[in-house]
């Protein structure tokens, strides 16, 4: 999960360290982040002696990442939240070098896929807006203790040095509403949110979200009136 020798590595969810214990050959500090208090005892007790581990008790969700500075980021995630985990990572821009996560085998296939793809969707668009990602390998549940149900998958992800708007989050709540209901034509998903005789004017309007690529939504976002 750290290829490349970092001076810090963020890892979310270390459990009871196995992650962690490989970080530290190839990183200079790992800040290990849990939520369990009964985990972050056995850690802070394991790693007692040594100085490039930092214990931090904290929902992820809620902790200031932006505290440490320029970072690689790494972690097993919790399957429920996995994607609102990658968002507030992506939300980090540049100062994450790169983010390597374990996640269920479906969330990578939505995280990675293209347009036509069935699995392609906000969170294709949303993520792979922010950063080049790449499925690098799917792990089977017999590699778990106890396995879970579903198979898992392990993502890279590498923000991206110059985004294609200088609005993202204006683009970002434009794709939701694209892709509002996938079956539907852009027309429907975003009448009422533009008007009508703009919407018929263009000639996507007949199209679905995911038959677009990024790029053709990002000119489609720049041709729209804003709301």
């Amino acid at each position: 999960m750290c290829p490349e020798e970092a001076d810090l590595v963020v890892e979310i969810g270390p459990g009871k360290g196995a992650l962690t214990d490989h970080l530290l050959t190839r990183a200079k500090k790992v800040v290990a982040i849990e939520i369990d208090p009964v985990l972050v005892q056995y850690l802070r007790s394991k790693y007692r002696d040594h100085p490039g581990v930092e214990i931090i008790e904290s929902d992820i969700l809620k902790a200031d990442l932006s505290r440490w500075g320029a970072m690689a980021v790494a972690g097993n995630l919790p399957y429920y939240i996995a994607s609102p985990i990658v968002e507030k990572v992506l939300g980090l821009g540049q100062q994450v070098s790169r983010a390597v996560f374990l996640v269920q085998k479906e969330v990578a296939e939505r995280m990675t896929t293209g347009p036509g793809s069935r699995d392609y969707g906000y969170l294709s668009v949303s993520t792979q807006f922010y950063a080049e990602v790449r499925l690098l390998f799917t792990v089977p549940p017999g590699a778990f203790r106890p396995p879970p149900k579903v198979d898992s998958a392990v993502i890279s992800l590498t923000p991206r040095l110059q985004l294609a708007v200088s609005d993202p989050q204006g683009f970002l709540r434009f794709a939701s509403h694209c892709f509002r209901q996938k079956r539907k034509t852009l027309r429907n998903n975003l009448l009422g949110v533009w008007e009508k005789d703009k919407l018929d004017a263009l000639p996507q309007a007949g199209m679905r979200a995911e038959q677009l690529s990024i790029a053709e939504l990002v000119e489609l976002f720049l041709q729209m009136p804003r709301a």
